[in-house]
């Protein structure tokens, strides 16, 4: 393996931990006491945060551009 394969499997692994932290932090928060004040607001975030990304995913699936690109 060359260092940038290196490079992008230990980004992805420090990706997904901190994705497993925070999805263990938010069921420790906020599912298992879902009474709290701030709870609808969290989930409203979340919503909007994923529909973001997701848009922004589709933008560049579909750019013209990215699919010219010699790197890929």
């Amino acid at each position: 393996m060359d260092e940038r394969s290196i490079a992008g499997l230990l980004a992805t692994l420090v990706i997904a931990a901190l994705a497993v932290l925070g999805l263990v932090g938010f069921g420790n928060g906020y599912l298992t006491n879902t009474t709290g004040q701030y709870f609808a607001s969290t989930i409203g975030a979340l919503v909007v945060g994923v529909l973001t990304v997701g848009a922004l995913i589709a933008l560049g699936v579909g750019s013209r551009r990215w699919r010219e690109n010699p790197y890929w």
